[in-house]
């Protein structure tokens, strides 16, 4: 689960079968189920109907959190992402080595962990060119990048799209869940 609406997806879903869901939150669910009408691999073919994956194994639950610091992070921080390093927030957040939390990442998500955040990165600068509100400049100093001209190369190396070509292509962005699950760069 990466938005609040996957929350309440999950939420209801849970809820319309029977279950009494007693906490949700981003990658996280505790629910209650009477054993006599459904069992634990029913909820889990229920929520796979629905696109959402469970998390069994510690490592498999590290990565899941590192996705939702990454999303925290660049999506939601606000201005944190040009006053912290990517990294050091990562290792502040889930309390485990970089290079720990890089080779899990890359050994679940066949992605590395830097080219997921660039990722991040790169639909945050289109979601903040959509709404028009802040100049180039202005995104590439919210996002933690030293230069435009780096902020530009970088959009054009994920996107094959100039920022100016993007601006004018009416291109959709990709929804959350989905960036990093075909490696774009």
């Amino acid at each position: 689960m990466v938005s609040s609406s996957c929350i309440k997806l999950t939420r209801l879903v849970l809820e319309n079968s029977g279950a009494r869901v007693t906490m949700v939150r981003l990658g996280e669910i505790s629910f209650e189920f009477d054993p006599l009408e459904h069992n634990e691999t029913f909820y889990s073919d229920l929520l796979t109907s629905h696109g959402f994956e469970p998390i069994v194994s510690r490592e498999e639950q590290i990565v899941e959190k590192s996705k939702i610091a990454v999303i925290e992070l660049i999506h939601k921080a606000g201005n944190v992402n040009s006053l912290i390093r990517n990294s050091d927030y990562l290792v502040e957040r889930l309390g485990l080595p970089y290079t720990y939390l890089s080779s899990l990442f890359s050994k679940y998500e066949h992605i590395t962990l830097e080219k997921f955040i660039i990722l991040h990165k790169i639909e945050k600068v289109k979601e903040l060119l959509d709404y028009n509100e802040f100049t180039l400049s202005e995104i590439s100093l919210q996002l933690g990048y030293s230069s435009v001209q780096y902020l530009s190369n970088q959009f054009r190396q994920v996107t094959g799209f100039s920022v100016s070509d993007y601006k004018k292509s009416g291109i959709a962005r990709i929804p959350l869940e989905q960036i990093g699950k075909i490696n774009h760069i």
